[in-house]
């Protein structure tokens, strides 16, 4: 029969430390030390781990270091799960935490069955993700802008008729200061038109809207 490994992974932007629980619940537990968090060197440890024909379970939490990870680990042809960290399991009174006692927790409640795996988005979700922040931060710097530009014609009692200024008009009317901050704010919005353009185009050539 074919024996089962359960790595735990905790993940930074340098490093990753592993963990390992072998076999059964009471089996060995052990840490594997710490690996540069680089494609080569996860190739690496994925080889020396399975080097004995062992079938292979990893785990990690999910976390700003992306999915980039998971992939590869599946491509290798093992498993792989990212774990809500809000919903794993905490002893209380055990505040103790270091890169090597996460490793090796994480491999223990996998190992147990005790973790909450989250949905993992493939290539075109997670462009699509990324494109739509992208968006909502140019929104959110669009309106920063404005803000500022009408600040400053405020004080300098030039004001505009209307709720918001016309960008034309103002470059026309007023002196280059001003000008400035109009283009900057001109810049942002056409950025926000972009942006909502190929988030429409990606939805008409891709089955992602209909998720």
């Amino acid at each position: 029969m074919q024996r089962s490994i359960f790595i735990g992974l905790d993940v930074h932007k340098a490093t990753i430390s592993v963990g390992v629980a072998v076999g059964e619940r009471g089996g060995e537990v052990r840490s594997f030390g710490t690996v540069p968090n680089r494609p080569d060197h996860v190739r690496k440890l994925v080889e020396k781990l399975a080097s004995n024909g062992a079938q292979l379970h990893f785990c990690y939490e999910a976390g700003p270091c992306g999915h980039g990870l998971h992939r590869q680990l599946v491509e290798l042809g093992h498993e792989c799960i990212e774990v809500a960290p809000s919903l794993i399991p905490v002893k209380a009174g055990d505040r103790v935490k270091t890169d090597r006692r996460d490793a090796l927790m994480l491999a223990k409640l996998h190992r147990a069955g005790e973790l909450t795996a989250v949905w993992v988005p493939d290539a075109a979700h997670e462009a699509m993700r990324d494109l739509v922040r992208a968006r909502a931060t140019a929104i959110r710097v669009a309106g920063k802008a404005r803000q500022h530009m009408q600040g400053f014609l405020l004080r300098h009692g030039r004001n505009y008729p209307g709720k918001r200024a016309e960008i034309d008009e103002i470059c026309c009317r007023y002196d280059s200061t001003a000008c400035d901050a109009a283009h900057n704010l001109l810049r942002d919005r056409h950025r926000k038109v972009r942006y909502r353009k190929v988030v429409r185009n990606m939805c008409q050539i891709s089955d992602i809207s209909k998720r």
